[in-house]
């Protein structure tokens, strides 16, 4: 898949809302344990978190945060059994019991790479596969051929792409459409970093690694949305050099301070540095994503580097924001923000009364500088 816009869906969505609503209410019991889970999983419209990483925030080693997932997981899934209705037929619908083991899987491969969320495959594909009525045999045995796929990518992308020049024109290309992308500062840039600043779990067994030979290296990585990335900067005659998570950046959400680590800060052969961070073409409106944008475009800028976020999609984030979008979509969704707090039932009747596209709904988003918010979902004015 060279374009994940296809994949932009509120099937998809919807999906992830509803996990997001059985880790909320999970968190009315066991509110720790519901925040691991949210974690690993990303439901917050963030990227899945390592199990070390996940284990310094709460101290804790990491097989007592796998222990604590799992045991969190087995709850969860009860308490969705006795919710039953339209969250049960969601998951049903989109992976049928009676659905053959190839087209589940493939299904889950192209759900896990739309959504960059590699990190946490087995996880959300067992859980996903469970919610819609598989027996637990089932859907440990399908999640298990998701990872044999995803590992043996991985273990073939490190024998043998990473030393492929045939990649080099559509590198060429692809790097062409990004420089018109690319904001760039005036000024000089700050040196590029020469070692990544993602100490806790850079070497994590659950990422992936292959060589690069433009910087000499083993270069590690959380997903194949990533890892093509990477590969496109490493077979680009453009770009000198690059390094993984140069920075750490520090946001706020509501008070409470995080830390990103953009994907990669790239040097160009004109001397100029641009910090690209990976953001799935879904996920690019949620408000923890602008958030996080808006702190590392400003400290890319500071430092006299460029910023770009990079979609998987030739639609970047401008475009998108231009989107035209039918007036009678546009206006019912206007409507419902006026009149406050908007719950995700109100933008699915919209969705099936008018043909609201998530594409349409991320733009409005974006357009008007509204607030959406995913864990539990909520659409509000900024």
């Amino acid at each position: 898949m060279d374009d994940i816009r296809g994949e932009v869906s509120f099937g998809l969505e919807e999906v992830n809302e509803v996990l997001a609503g059985l880790v909320g209410v999970h968190a009315e019991r066991r509110k720790r344990d519901a925040e691991i889970v949210g974690y690993r999983l990303g439901i917050g419209g963030e990227g899945p978190e390592t199990l070390a990483r996940i284990g310094a925030r709460f101290d804790l080693a990491r097989d007592r945060v796998r222990q604590l997932h799992t045991r969190a997981v087995g709850q969860m899934l009860r308490e969705a059994a006795l919710i039953g209705g339209r969250e049960a037929e969601v998951f049903a619908g989109r992976y049928p019991v009676d659905g053959r083991d190839s087209a589940l899987v493939r299904a889950l491969l192209v759900e896990t790479y739309a959504t960059d969320t590699d990190l946490a495959a087995n996880e959300l594909s067992y859980l996903k596969l469970r919610l819609a009525g598989h027996a637990p045999e089932d859907a440990k045995r399908i999640a298990g051929y998701v990872m044999q796929r995803i590992m043996a990518w991985q273990k073939k992308t490190n024998r043998q792409l990473a030393k492929l020049r045939d990649a080099e024109p559509a590198a060429a290309t692809e790097i062409g459409e990004w420089a018109a992308r690319i904001e760039w500062p005036a000024g000089s840039p700050a040196p590029l970093p020469t070692t990544s600043a993602r100490t806790v779990d850079g070497d994590d067994e659950g990422r992936g690694r292959f060589y690069l030979d433009k910087v000499g290296r083993d270069v590690g990585f959380d997903s194949a949305l990533q890892a093509r990335l990477l590969r496109t900067l490493n077979a680009a005659d453009t770009v000198e050099t690059f390094q993984e998570h140069p920075i750490a950046v520090r946001y706020d959400i509501d008070g409470s301070e995080r830390v990103h680590y953009p994907s990669v800060a790239a040097r160009f052969t004109d001397g100029r540095v641009a910090l690209i961070d990976v953001q799935p073409l879904g996920h690019v409106a949620f408000h923890v994503n602008r958030a996080k944008s808006a702190a590392a475009r400003s400290r890319a800028h500071a430092e006299g580097w460029g910023w770009l976020v990079w979609t998987g999609s030739r639609l970047d984030l401008p475009e998108l924001t231009r989107r035209e979008v039918d007036a009678r979509r546009a206006n019912g969704l206007a409507e419902l923000v006026e009149r406050g707090p908007v719950p995700w039932r109100e933008v699915r009747r919209l969705r099936e009364e008018s043909g609201l596209e998530l594409l349409d709904f991320a733009a409005l988003v974006l357009r008007n500088e509204w607030r959406w918010d995913r864990g539990p979902f909520r659409l509000t004015r900024s």
